[in-house]
């Protein structure tokens, strides 16, 4: 089987700069939250969509055992 190597995209970069600010503990999400829902309904209305993928590619995964990733 050959290792699938993954390209340096855009969506992989937004998708890594997107994790690293979840990721940082001191951040409050409630708060970011209230801010996008309340300001920003085009974001907020795409942060779902990115939500939903997320959510589709992971049950694809633990749902396939012969999923290549």
């Amino acid at each position: 089987m050959a290792i699938r190597r993954i390209e340096n995209t855009k969506e992989l970069r937004v998708a890594k700069q997107i994790s690293n600010l979840v990721n940082d503990l001191t951040l409050d999400l409630d708060q970011v939250g209230l801010y996008l829902a309340g300001n920003h309904s085009v974001t907020y209305r795409r942060i779902l969509e990115i939500a939903e993928a997320a959510r589709w590619e992971k049950e694809q995964r633990e749902n396939d055992d012969n999923y290549l990733f």
